[in-house]
C-alpha cells in the first residue's frame, strides 16, 4: 500500500524532523488500513473454504445417517433370521438406546470438566498485555 504513495518515498533526510513527526500519524493510519484490508481478505479467502468444507461435511453426515440406518435394518434382519422379527427389533433398539445412554453420561461429565466457555488465557494475555503498556507487571516474554 505504502509502495504507490508519493508520501512514503523520498529523502526523508531532506524533510524536518517536524515534517516527519507530523507524517506519522498519516502513516501509522495507511498502515492500520492496509492491516485491515489485508485482514478481511484473508479471512474472506479462510471463510469461503470453511463454507466448503462444512458443505462437504454436511454430505457426508447425511450420507452416514442413511448408512447407519441401513446397518441397524440389517442388524434387525440377521437377527431376525434366529428370532422374530419383532424381537429382533426390540434387541436392536434396547443395543442403541444403551449405546446412547452411555455416550450422553460421557458428554455430560465432559461439559461438567469445562470451566465456563470464556477464553480465560486470551483474556489473561490481553489483561498482562495492558499492563505492560501501563509499564505495570512483568513483561519478559
Amino acid at each position: 500500500m505504502t509502495d504507490n504513495d508519493p508520501r512514503f518515498h523520498g529523502d526523508a533526510r531532506s524533510r524536518s524532523l517536524f515534517t516527519l513527526v507530523s507524517e506519522l500519524p498519516q502513516q501509522l493510519i495507511a498502515l492500520l488500513k492496509a492491516e485491515i484490508a489485508h485482514l478481511k481478505a484473508e479471512f474472506a479467502e479462510k471463510a469461503k473454504h470453511a463454507g466448503v468444507g462444512i458443505g462437504l461435511f454436511v454430505v457426508a453426515a447425511v450420507l452416514g445417517f442413511f448408512a447407519l440406518g441401513s446397518l441397524v435394518a440389517a442388524a434387525i434382519l440377521g437377527i431376525a433370521v434366529a428370532l422374530p422379527g419383532w424381537l429382533a427389533a426390540l434387541i436392536v433398539v434396547v443395543a442403541l438406546l444403551l449405546i446412547a445412554a452411555i455416550l450422553a453420561l460421557i458428554g455430560i461429565s465432559s461439559f461438567k470438566k469445562m470451566n465456563g466457555v470464556a477464553p480465560e488465557k486470551t483474556i489473561n494475555s490481553i489483561k498482562e498485555d495492558s499492563e505492560a503498556l501501563k509499564g505495570l507487571g512483568r513483561y519478559d516474554n
